[in-house]
């Protein structure tokens, strides 16, 4: 059921309730003030019929013995539908007013069961329903809030270094950059917003794709120790030449696998440690990774020395647009997707992300991938 469904569900809800169930409504509300009202007083007059009758033929002993007979009947019935109204009327009665509620658009109502029969799990059934509805209404009202703050953020993201390109390419056109030195340094701030933009531009649509779950894997039981070889000698190099200290340690056998699409890991792997670059000091950054295995999952530990995150930030920093630092310059700010995007990533792997920091005293993302079984699929070597 897609969104636009979920949202009309209620409103048909209400619409076929009405519709379908105003007239016998009706009628039932009639058969019931029957048998609550008239019924006693039908049972009153045909004692007295009963009895004028036979105590005018002048047998007095038979009369009482009919209407002493007729009286143990009507209290055997009378209590019949004593035990009718408890158990049927007044549960119908309780539960059609629960659907007016409903109707109404109040899915907080709940009727009250006591019943064991099949009434009560018609009960229970509806108090199951409207606890749905519920649930589906909050969850349309948390996606509206969350859809108006992506918009909001997307705009305001996109807004800065459109505003920037223009604002530069308007001082180049206008000629009063006479300065060639100027010149490049508009030039490299024009590149720098596009690149930004692009970027942005990529992250929305791969996170727009992992929401909607539309994003294709192509998964294979891969040996993860030579893969995180492969993965991190493509660092090494760019670390050393950033003067970053750089650790790396694979404490698992040669063959446990886990199950991968190399390219989207890669992704992951790749925002958790461009994360660590751009908010990590510019001077001794230090990043260390380690790969072990924990029961049955691969665990990969990635560490930095960086500033650490208060703990009162840690709940959001994989919600998406969210940056810790919102002060930083843009030259420095990331498009504030990369964490969300990565924690896509690794659950779209079964697997789960548990990041821990304190203040001052760096962060460590720690990913968790289930073992491959056997028979999983083609192994990689």
């Amino acid at each position: 059921m897609n969104t636009k469904d979920k949202g009309d569900f209620p409103a048909t809800f209400r619409q076929f309730h009405h519709r379908h169930h105003r007239h016998h409504h009706g009628r039932f509300l009639q058969h019931y003030t029957y048998f609550r009202y008239l019924r006693p007083l039908g049972i009153a007059f045909t004692f007295v019929i009963l009895y004028l009758a036979f105590y005018w033929g002048g047998n007095k002993e038979i009369g009482i013995l009919f209407v002493t007979l007729l009286a143990v009947k009507e209290i055997i019935h009378f209590f019949f539908m004593w035990r009718l109204e408890k158990n049927i009327f007044k549960p119908m009665i309780n539960l059609k007013q629960g659907l007016d509620e409903v109707t109404k658009g109040n899915y907080t109502i709940k009727v009250k069961n006591e019943l064991s029969s099949d009434l009560g799990i018609v009960i229970d059934a509806f108090n199951e329903m409207t606890e749905k509805l519920y649930e589906n209404e909050k969850l349309q009202m948390e996606y509206e809030e969350n859809r108006k703050a992506l918009i909001a953020n997307i705009s305001h993201d996109l807004k800065t270094p459109i505003t920037a390109i223009q604002g530069y390419v308007e001082a180049l056109i206008d000629s009063s950059i006479s300065s060639k030195e100027n010149q490049t340094k508009y030039l490299k701030t024009i590149h720098h917003n596009a690149i930004y933009v692009n970027k942005l531009i990529d992250d929305l649509f791969l996170f727009a794709k992992l929401d909607m779950q539309k994003l294709e894997f192509q998964y294979q039981c891969t040996k993860i120790r030579p893969f995180m070889d492969d993965l991190i000698a493509e660092y090494r190099f760019d670390f050393s030449e950033r003067n970053i200290q750089f650790y790396y340690d694979v404490l698992l056998e040669e063959d446990v696998k886990v199950n991968l699409d190399g390219k989207r890991f890669h992704q992951a792997i790749n925002n958790i440690l461009n994360n660590a670059i751009q908010y990590g000091p510019a001077v001794g950054l230090s990043i260390e990774v380690i790969v072990y295995q924990q029961k049955d999952a691969v665990c990969i530990d990635i560490k930095d020395n960086g500033p650490g995150i208060p703990t009162e930030k840690l709940p959001f920093v994989f919600d998406r647009f969210y940056r810790i630092h919102r002060e930083r310059p843009k030259e420095t700010a990331g498009t504030g997707l990369g964490l969300a995007i990565t924690k896509e990533l690794i659950e779209a792997h079964g697997g789960k992300i548990i990041l821990s920091s304190n203040l001052n005293q760096g962060s460590c993302f720690s990913i968790q991938l289930p073992i491959c079984q056997k028979n999983d699929g083609e192994i990689v070597q």
